[in-house]
């Protein structure tokens, strides 16, 4: 017996959520977002809930809502920062690979998940199209689940697919996927992708992470040679090598000839890659971001940035003045796995500065702002347009004068004053 889909108008989620209940769905184009419409408009009619929100698309996630909604996410990225902005966005500071975890322990509980799914295939399987991510936990765990079957999602391999028996109530849209906002890399990011790039050996695997700096490493890697994709976004300009035949997976210890990715964070080329295509694999973040499977991938190179880095290599990748922007997110996970990957490279990427003219700061700094998101044990290989230093091995001292030759010379000589007692 096929699946009963209801018509979006015959939705009513008084039926279906309890005041109290905490909603989850994907995140990004995973999102199911005539879904989350209906849900903000029906607010008043349930009562006070909450939801958990990955890093968010969905314009109609605004502050109006928070009067019946409690607003809870791992992260202050895409449209979130205006949430964070307004004050309503509750932020949960754990590190990405830890959700999971939480999610199946119930202490991030999930008592309705909202999915994104595509129509099935021949054996009726359900694919979850756009992203596994933290959802395989979220489907465990899940009072209710509730599907938007939406025909403009493609089937995509991965390690788990949703049969009907799974699903408690489900509507059928034919929704276009949404593009993330992109902006064009400035000539100091295109700097620092070059000096990046120039680390990369042909063969290796890589990780990279979202924003237009990792875009801008990706475009320079056109004369690179048999890389290898391994990584939790997967971004158009990844989709790019993947296409021109760049990325083929070929030399990868595990995994071989195939590009493992846990959500599409990017538009239509990231997008329609995976379409029915067994040599794109959308996985877990209990496998993505799994320190055992990461330290099996030879010369795995692992490439995030950071809001702000300390004089020691500590890094600040959630709170820009006083303002959540960021997340924990993944890049302890990845910085350690490529740690621990023979001939790893952990890299955090970032310009120097911020702002323009007199409002300008150093992102390399003697004492963080924010929160410590990735230690010093696990940070490696800083680059900025100014150089690049490899922390490895190097004591808190021998750090400093590193760390301070890649920030801006016209704040350099206050770090050295500012460091004098660090140790």
């Amino acid at each position: 017996m096929s699946l009963k889909t209801l018509g979006l108008g015959s939705l009513d989620f008084r039926d279906l959520i309890r005041p109290g209940d905490q909603v989850m769905w994907g995140q990004a184009a995973a999102e199911p977002a005539a879904l989350i419409d209906a849900l903000v408009r029906q607010r008043a009619d349930i009562g006070a809930f909450r939801i958990f929100v990955g890093a968010s698309w969905c314009k109609s996630l605004t502050s109006d809502i928070a009067d019946l909604v409690h607003i809870r996410s791992y992260c202050g990225a895409g449209l979130n920062r205006k949430l964070a902005n307004a004050g309503v966005l509750d932020i949960v500071p754990c590190r990405y690979s830890d959700l999971p975890g939480l999610i199946r322990r119930g202490a991030l509980k999930v008592d309705v998940l909202l999915v994104q799914v595509s129509p099935p295939d021949a054996s009726g399987r359900y694919s979850l199209s756009m992203a596994h991510d933290y959802l395989p936990a979220a489907l465990d765990s899940a009072r209710v689940v509730i599907a938007e079957i939406n025909h403009e999602a493609p089937w995509t391999y991965g390690e788990r697919y949703i049969d009907e028996t799974e699903i408690d109530i489900a509507i059928e849209t034919d929704r276009e996927l949404p593009d993330p906002v992109v902006s064009r890399p400035s000539a100091i990011e295109l700097a620092i992708a070059k000096r990046v790039a120039g680390l990369i050996e042909d063969g290796a695997t890589l990780q990279v992470g979202i924003g237009t700096l990792p875009a801008a490493i990706l475009s320079q890697l056109g004369g690179h040679r048999e890389l290898g994709l391994h990584t939790g976004a997967l971004i158009d300009e990844a989709a790019d090598l993947v296409t021109a035949g760049i990325i083929t997976n070929a030399r990868k210890n595990i995994d071989a000839g195939v590009s493992v990715a846990g959500v599409v964070m990017g538009g239509r080329r990231a997008q329609v890659l995976g379409a029915a295509n067994p040599a794109v694999q959308f996985r877990s973040v209990e496998y993505t971001h799994a320190a055992d499977v990461l330290a099996r991938l030879d010369h795995f190179v692992a490439i995030n940035s950071a809001i702000e880095i300390d004089l020691t290599g500590q890094v600040n990748a959630e709170v820009a003045g006083a303002t959540y922007v960021g997340a924990v997110g993944g890049a302890p996970d990845f910085l350690e796995g490529a740690n621990r990957s023979r001939g790893g490279l952990p890299i955090i990427a970032l310009p120097s500065t911020v702002g323009d003219g007199a409002k300008t700061k150093t992102r390399i700094v003697s004492r963080l702002s924010g929160p410590v998101s990735t230690p010093r044990s696990n940070v490696g290989i800083v680059i900025t347009e100014h150089g690049a230093v490899d922390l490895r091995g190097l004591s808190v001292r021998e750090r400093i004068p590193e760390m301070i030759s890649l920030a801006a010379p016209e704040f350099r000589e206050r770090l050295a004053r500012d460091a004098f007692d660090i140790g």
